[in-house]
């Protein structure tokens, strides 16, 4: 794509080139500079736009750094082009300010604090009360500054699970899972705090909702199906009636199932009804939903859920936000159990964003021995032949999976990563 054409849908505003790391590149930047001169490269366009993970590893094999134009993208829906409405912002890329394993601690102590004040807003909730506004957004807050510092150590977080407690950690993991992909968007920080928001108060309407109904084990009948979708309507009465909560909150509580052909509910919008915020919490909502352990079904490995979500865009979800949710999640996030070709078991440390199928492990079994020790891999030494090919991935496993849990590691305090 030529550097001046304007995709369909999209107002190209150019602002400034700023310099990144090549581990920063991400699919539909604008490379405007190479750290070396561009005929000392194959590159016959000098600038061009990168459209797959293949040009990332193609300029990696000359750069270390490049520029990137920084621009405003305005994205207007299909179906509203051409009218009037507000359009989802791309502001800016972020860069990491530190790394998984310097923000593990911090993040664990966010996600304890995070963890208890969303109980208790819930527990508020079911009570009768109202939402306390300024418990909520301090609680969002201080999940921003963890995501802006670093999103992998936060989200590994998120994947530690606790059936008898998954309301509440269902809103919390929406919450973190949003605001990282908001910052995938390129939303600025006052947006990803409204956002976050949205994300932990989109269900709080289910307090209201008969624990008899809402915990059911067997199959609703119809008229309990009712009972739990009403749980839109307690959300968006609740949230009302509490102080300083912002409207687009309110509007995520209510539309959070809305579906952009029109067979969501409660009012049964079309994709032109359903609002930025409520389409973006729609499909976290779904994958959180899908990869945590519920009384009345399994989670399935995230690949799965990517994959639906995949196979629903345009039809339950926003194309466009489906597909980014792909790229930001990637195959194997942060979290994730993986089991490798050789038969080792490990738990996701952190992203390799430059190759997403290699991210950094902790091996924590081995299922053909007894393991040793845990020890921490690296599997972008199988790019550079440190590894041979039987450390590559077989495929994701449940969190549960060959005993392994996640919240077993959490309760150790993740000292191992560091040593």
């Amino acid at each position: 794509m030529d550097r001046h054409e304007v995709k369909p849908g999209y107002v190209d505003k150019r602002l400034s080139t700023v310099k990144i790391h090549i581990s920063e590149l991400k699919i539909g930047m604008f490379v405007s500079k190479l750290d070396r001169d561009w005929q000392e490269t194959p590159f016959l366009m000098q600038g061009f736009m990168i459209e797959s993970l293949d040009d990332i590893d193609a300029v990696a094999q000359y750069s270390q750094h490049i520029w990137i134009d920084a621009v405003r993208e305005e994205w207007i829906p299909p179906e509203q082009r051409g009218v009037s409405g507000p359009p989802i912002p791309k502001v800016k890329s972020y860069i990491n300010k530190i790394d998984a394993q310097k923000e593990h601690q911090a993040a664990l102590g966010v996600f304890r604090e995070a963890k208890k004040l969303t109980k208790s807003l819930l527990d508020d909730a079911r009570l009768g009360g109202v939402v306390n506004t300024e418990q909520a957004k301090a609680t969002v807050k201080d999940c921003v500054g963890s995501i802006l510092r670093n999103p992998d150590a936060l989200i590994w977080m998120s994947r530690m699970r606790n059936e008898d407690e998954y309301t509440a950690e269902h809103c919390l993991n929406v919450c973190i899972l949003s605001i990282a992909f908001g910052r995938h968007l390129g939303m600025n920080e006052d947006e990803l705090e409204k956002l976050g928001l949205c994300g932990l108060l989109h269900d709080v309407g289910k307090m209201r909702v008969p624990a008899n109904v809402l915990n059911k084990r067997e199959e609703l009948s119809d008229k309990e199906f009712n009972i739990i979708k009403a749980h839109t309507v307690h959300g968006r009465n609740l949230l009302m009636s509490s102080p300083g909560i912002p409207n687009a909150t309110v509007d995520v509580a209510y539309s959070h199932h809305e579906r952009v052909d029109g067979t969501g509910y409660p009012r049964k919008l079309k994709a032109s009804g359903i609002s930025d915020f409520a389409r973006i919490i729609a499909i976290v909502d779904a994958y959180d939903a899908m990869t945590g352990d519920r009384c009345y079904s399994r989670a399935v490995p995230g690949t799965d859920a990517l994959k639906r979500i995949f196979d629903d865009r345009g039809k339950h979800f926003d194309e466009r936000l489906a597909l980014e949710f792909i790229k930001c999640v990637g195959l194997y996030p942060p979290g994730s159990i993986v089991e490798l070709i050789n038969g080792l078991i490990g738990i996701v440390l952190e992203t390799n964003y430059r190759y997403r199928h290699l991210p950094k492990i902790i091996v924590v079994k081995d299922l053909s021995k007894p393991l040793e020790k845990e020890l921490i891999l690296n599997l972008v030494d199988v790019e550079q032949k440190k590894l041979d090919k039987t450390y590559l991935i077989k495929r994701a496993l449940c969190d549960g999976t060959h005993g392994i849990r996640l919240r077993d590691y959490r309760e150790k305090g993740l000292t191992f990563t560091y040593g």
